[in-house]
């Protein structure tokens, strides 16, 4: 029924329009290790994860939505499971360094990927109660020096090859490879069964901050400190056992501001992989391009400050960031207008007010008979209230996390914003009135 009242031209298109709402919950909570997780239906607070003590780096979230991979500058990796009602059980692995990103392996929640700060990435199986932890080499793969033995390089090629550092790693859509970036600018592929480099690719001379792939795992971005965003093809020949020469991953598409130069603070596609989208570092713009063509559509307009963080929703049009300075999360939609007429055929749009000029017969009586007739007629349409209509893109019977209805079970700061909507302080003050008689009577 409701679908009936939008626009369907409006229900088309893939990318949204304008800033629609706002989340809060405290002030850039992710500064002080609290993970917040909100409801898309309601925009209510759905549950608090406090494990951490700094500021989180990444997120990661399984496919079935069951498991949050949070890592944090408090040199901690924390797996959450999130399938029960209240305290979401939690497994913690401790590393010697800053943890840059984690990435969980998209088929085995119990293993995942992280890069440190300045020193060795980790593929981590937490299978057993005790983590295992597999190091991996962050010097990309050279190719062999003609007259030299297999394995065989000079002193100065070696010596250069020891200050790549992994500044970000990522699974495959099958989670057979990893791909990690350099800060040299390299991108090289890990497989995940032997951790040794098969293939290796300069894409830039700067170095790789964030590698994203698409839902279909068919394309990635990579986005570096040279202000140019690049969009990358993956082989489908990439599979275990592939002989890594045969790789080739070429640059399909740059995208930048050639006119004010920005520097993007970070990328990420659209859920069907048709759209690219970033936030830009000093900025409070957020910019749209088309992948396939690399033409901007669309430049997001929102508020007065810097945005960190952006997602795309991964079945709808809308996208969600972060802002650095209100700690707001700000989420951009299409707009949809109301088509009345879908369920009044005589209802008419109109443009201006007009004087109206009644019928004939509009206020007639009429007699009782007909008006019972009639709603006794209407008594006997069938009404389903109980059939739920899956969402596109959703899987049928998945795990749903449960939310958490009551405010006071989320353990919320004051500022608390459920549905767009901040709490009455009359209503506040009554609430504290009546639990301030219970502990009397109580007493």
């Amino acid at each position: 029924m409701n679908l009936s009242l939008l626009d369907p031209f409006t229900l088309a298109q893939d990318y949204p329009e304008s800033l629609s709402s706002e989340l809060r919950s405290g002030h850039s909570t992710c500064l002080d290790g609290t993970v917040v997780l909100f409801d898309v239906e309601t925009n209510g607070l759905a549950r608090y994860l406090r494990g951490h003590v700094r500021q989180i780096q990444s997120l990661s979230w399984s496919q079935d939505g069951r498991y949050l991979a949070s890592a944090s500058q408090d040199f901690k990796v924390i797996v959450w499971d999130l399938s029960k009602n209240g305290e979401a059980s939690a497994r913690t692995v401790r590393f010697n360094a800053p943890v840059y990103c984690a990435e969980l392996h998209p088929l085995n929640p119990n293993l995942f990927v992280c890069a440190l700060f300045e020193d060795t990435p980790y593929l981590v199986d937490i299978t057993d109660p005790i983590p295992k932890k597999y190091p991996f080499s962050s010097a990309p793969k050279r190719p062999t020096i003609p007259g030299a033995e297999e394995g065989e390089i000079d002193e100065k090629r070696a010596a250069a090859d020891a200050k790549h550092l992994t500044t970000v790693a990522v699974f495959t859509v099958s989670g057979e490879h990893i791909i990690t970036g350099t800060n040299k600018g390299w991108a090289n592929i890990v497989s995940t069964r032997t951790r040794e480099t098969i293939h290796s690719t300069r894409i830039t001379s700067g170095c790789i901050t964030y590698i994203r792939l698409t839902t279909s795992g068919r394309n990635m971005v990579v986005n570096s400190n040279d202000r140019v965003l690049r969009s990358i093809h993956i082989p489908d020949t990439l599979r275990e056992g592939v002989n890594g020469n045969e790789i080739k991953l070429e640059v399909e598409h740059k995208f930048q501001d050639v006119v004010n130069r920005l520097l993007w603070n970070h990328c990420t596609f659209s859920g069907n992989g048709d759209y690219l989208t970033a936030s830009t570092f000093k900025n409070h713009d957020i910019y749209i391009w088309e992948r396939s063509m690399g033409s901007l559509v669309k430049i997001l307009e929102g508020p007065k400050e810097e945005l960190g963080t952006v997602e795309w929703h991964p079945t709808r049009p809308l996208v969600a960031a972060a802002g650095l300075e209100s700690g707001k999360i700000f989420i951009w939609a299409t707009s949809n207008p109301q088509r009345w007429s879908a369920l009044a055929p005589d209802f008419r749009e109109l443009e201006e007010n007009i004087e109206y000029q009644e019928r004939e017969d509009e206020f007639d009586i009429h007699p009782k008979e007909d008006v019972t007739k009639r709603r006794l007629h209407l008594e006997n349409e069938d009404v389903d209230v109980r059939t739920i209509e899956p969402v596109r893109g959703e899987l049928e019977d998945s795990w749903t996390m449960p939310v958490v209805l009551d405010l006071e079970d989320t353990e919320s700061e004051e500022e608390v914003t459920v549905a767009g909507r901040r709490k009455s302080p009359a209503v506040e003050k009554e609430k504290r009135g009546g639990r301030a008689r219970k502990r009397k009577v109580d007493g």
